[in-house]
């Protein structure tokens, strides 16, 4: 006999899950009827294939919404029988993270991809035109296979993804507590998001970059449409502009990750070279050039092939950056990756669906392919930007290569270990600013030369001017940034990098006289080289002002740091000389889920003025019994200074409670201070104490409490207590309490600033006076932070190139739509 299980509420996941069905079942149905509409009916109107093809993929659209409707409605409401509520959610979360939560999951990232790709399959029905048949083809079949990934069923003996909307109970099926009908009663909450995801960034990044996956897959479907339909040229022009959006987009969701690594993440910067980071990046770098060979192609004929592929191994490297982070196959090399649900050779085949297609088509249409066989002249555009794409795609392979090191070993047995960090950050920095080096001079000299013939005289010298220039500004850089103390490709890398910018902004230049078309590849060219100039500049010359002077670096208290000459100690409210500046610990602010640390910091000049004087409040998490630290960032115009905690003995600010004792009996957590001390004071007197005083200013005698019933009271009075130390001023009022039935309670008042706790404990009419206990913390009680602290220089031309790239991508993408517009007819004169 069936268990009935009580309060469960199963009819949104029934309704969920009978949606996820229907996706699916909707997408393969559009597939098939595109394809028949495509092979039955080509170059016919509008057929009843197509027809039922429309019908099939507006039920996965709307199936999709439902979906997400569905899985939303249980999160919000926090059903904790659902395993994805349980393990993503808790009800402490405020409401931007309950609905990021719905894709911090796989399965909700999955969702987040197919909504997306819903939604590029809606424009692509009304926008496509005669293309429409053979792309919408490749995009059902794609939203078939992502649907496949979220199903959460048994099909002939195979288990088909993962559903949102499995049960806790069956997910933990052999848990002891399932076993009891009312197990609900003992959830009480769930799991909740893990706190550095706790950002503004998460619920920005993540539907960012699902978008750029999703739009890769337009540009993808198009070459398949070319190849299958044999119209080998007529599809690059219509697939231009959304090559360039899918750029743009996956573009800007990297930049977003790397903003949210630099404000929240805490990886000492705004890139670490993350597997999973490196993974984001393939689709975009083989894409971009296959962007650049696309347009050499439509100018003069070369390249297709290079082209082609190019569009066709970008979309394949989404699923196999996909496969990297969900398949589980990373372990622990990577923060970011997912543990295995069971899709590992489901993802495989995801991605082998896409790729022997690819293969199947260039290999089947090879001998009609239009590869032109006249090589091109050397001193052409087309030539320099096809050696451009073979670099973008060596960075790649570059990077593919080393990150999937854990897929080799899986595959081949091997026993290969990743680099570590420090190796990692050093190899993958020289040796991928090699090839960028080649890529910058290749965005700046192609811009001089023309398509199949240019003036070599004129090229030559025009290259070389810049060329100078741009040499004796890189070292003037380098110089004045100290660049040059570092391995010399990064002084290479900054002047080409410069060089880039200065070429395309005589691009530029010309596109404000008139030559417009120029406008967008020079603005996305410069935004580029200033990103690159930031980047080097700001990680390469980045110093770290905490510097630890003390002979404190080796004790105990630095035993769990990275590097404890980089790190300073500093007790509260015990100023401390860090570089240019006095920092000082004030104390602790708790705002669940987060605990901020006070950090003061102040600069004074020669004369003693002043001339900075700035708090941050770095955050720091538990997660899982470790400490989850996200920085404070000070921005300058021209650096940032960047600070977080590494290590505190530091406990979270308790809400204040009444001990619920009579009269004398001390407080719970009296052993956290000395032995209490009574004062018998007047108003206007002063009680001393280790680190300060304290000034008895006024008897608040109409005191109240929050929570606490006034019906039974006879009196409740507080005492109004000015308490100063290291030169700041801090205000306590501990309230006494007497009932009508004689008995005493006191609602003592702690100052974590202060390291103490006040109690009111007696009232003395007769001497007009009350008495103050004073509890204090013992010196080895003393709470104290351990800090890093970092300038990072120029980084503000990093997220200035980062934005100034996505306005050319936007720029591009304006002129090349312009195109797919025919010219309006000229009417001749008779």
């Amino acid at each position: 006999m069936d268990t009935v299980f009580k309060g469960e509420h199963l009819l949104p996941g029934h309704i969920g899950q009978f949606f996820l069905v229907l996706a699916f079942g909707a997408a393969l149905l559009s597939f098939i009827s595109y394809f028949f509409a495509t092979t039955d009916d080509a170059g016919k109107p509008a057929s009843s294939w197509q027809t039922l093809g429309r019908i099939g993929y507006y039920l996965n659209a709307i199936s999709v919404l439902g979906i997400g409707a569905c899985l939303f409605y249980i999160i919000y409401n926090h059903y904790f029988e659902y395993h994805y509520v349980w393990a993503y959610t808790s009800k402490t979360l405020p409401v931007q993270y309950i609905i990021s939560a719905f894709w911090n999951g796989q399965e909700g990232g999955f969702m987040l991809w197919i909504f997306w790709q819903a939604l590029i399959g809606l424009v692509l029905i009304w926008k496509a035109g005669n293309w429409e048949r053979p792309v919408m083809t490749v995009v059902a079949l794609s939203q078939a296979v992502l649907a496949s990934m979220v199903l959460g069923i048994n099909f002939l003996g195979i288990h088909l993804g993962s559903s949102p909307f499995l049960l806790l109970r069956d997910f933990m099926s052999e848990a002891p507590i399932f076993k009891n009908p009312e197990y609900l009663n003992f959830i009480k909450d769930g799991q909740g998001m893990v706190p550095s995801l706790q950002n503004y960034w998460m619920v920005i990044h993540p539907p960012t970059l699902f978008l750029g996956f999703a739009a890769m897959v337009t540009p993808f479907a198009y070459a398949v449409a070319g190849l299958w339909q044999k119209k080998y040229k007529e599809w690059i022009q219509p697939a231009l502009p959304h090559a360039l959006f899918a750029c743009m987009i996956l573009g800007t969701g990297v930049v977003m990750g790397s903003f949210w690594a630099y404000e929240s993440l805490n990886f000492g910067g705004f890139w670490a070279w993350d597997p999973v980071e490196n993974a984001s990046i393939f689709p975009w770098i083989t894409m971009v050039a296959a962007v650049h060979v696309l347009i050499v192609f439509k100018n003069t004929g070369h390249s297709y092939f290079t082209a082609t592929f190019l569009v066709l191994i970008s979309f394949v490297l989404v699923w196999y950056s996909s496969f990297l982070n969900r398949s589980g196959i990373l372990g622990e090399t990577s923060v970011h990756s997912f543990t295995d649900l069971g899709m590992f050779w489901q993802l495989v085949t995801g991605i082998l669906v896409f790729l022997v297609m690819s293969v199947w088509l260039l290999v089947s249409r090879w001998k009609a392919l239009p590869i032109t066989k006249k090589d091109e002249e050397t001193y052409s555009r087309e030539f320099w930007m096809f050696v451009g794409a073979v670099f973008l795609g060596l960075s790649c392979f570059h990077l593919i290569v080393v990150t999937s090191i854990p897929v080799w070993n899986a595959m081949f047995g091997l026993k290969i270990a990743p680099p570590a960090d420090k190796a990692r950050l050093l190899h993958y920095n020289i040796i991928q600013s090699c090839f960028v080096f080649v890529i910058v001079i290749l965005t700046a000299f192609t811009q001089f030369l023309k398509y199949k013939k240019t003036d070599v005289t004129r090229f030559f010298i025009t290259t070389l001017v810049y060329l100078v220039f741009a040499a004796l500004i890189a070292a003037l850089i380098t110089y004045a940034t100290g660049l040059y103390k570092l391995n010399y490709v990064f002084v290479l890398l900054m002047w080409g990098s410069v060089y880039s910018v200065i070429a395309n902004g005589k691009i530029l230049a010309d596109a404000f006289k008139g030559k417009f078309k120029l406008a967008g590849s020079a603005v996305a060219h410069i935004g580029f080289g200033l990103l690159l100039i930031g980047a080097l500049i700001s990680a390469g010359t980045s110093t770290v002002i905490s510097i630890n002077n003390t002979g404190e670096s080796y004790s105990a208290d630095f035993a769990k740091t990275e590097n404890p000459r980089e790190n300073i100690l500093v007790y509260r409210n015990e100023p401390q000389k860090m570089g240019d500046y006095t920092v000082t610990y004030l104390g602790d602010s708790l705002a669940l889920p987060d605990h901020f640390y006070k950090v003061n910091y102040r600069k004074v000049d020669a004369n003693g003025k002043v001339d900075e004087d700035f708090t941050l409040l770095p955050k720091v998490q538990v997660n899982k019994g470790a400490l989850a630290s996200s920085p404070d960032t000070r921005h300058y115009l021209l650096h940032d200074l960047y600070t977080h905690i590494t290590m505190t003995n530091s406990a979270s600010t308790a809400e204040e409670k009444g001990n619920g004792a009579d009269g004398d009996q001390p407080a719970d957590d009296s052993k956290e201070y000395d032995a209490p001390v009574p004062h018998e004071i007047s108003i206007g007197d002063t009680i001393p104490f280790r680190e300060g005083y304290m000034v008895l200013r006024k008897l608040d005698k109409a005191a109240k409490l929050e929570n606490i019933p006034m019906d039974n009271v006879l009196a409740s009075v507080g005492a109004e207590l000015d308490v100063v130390t290291h030169g700041q001023t801090y205000h306590a009022k501990p309230v006494f309490i007497l009932q009508k039935d004689g008995h005493v309670f006191f609602f003592p008042k702690k100052l974590e600033e202060a390291g103490l706790k006040l109690e009111f404990t007696k009232i003395m009419p007769t001497k007009d006076k009350v008495e103050i206990t004073v509890y204090q913390q013992p010196e080895s009680a003393k709470k104290y932070i351990v800090m890093r602290a970092i300038k990072f220089p120029y980084i503000n031309f990093f997220w200035a190139g980062s934005v100034i790239m996505v306005i050319g991508f936007l720029l591009s993408i304006f002129r090349r739509n312009k195109e797919l517009k025919p010219e309006p007819a000229k009417v001749k004169a008779k």
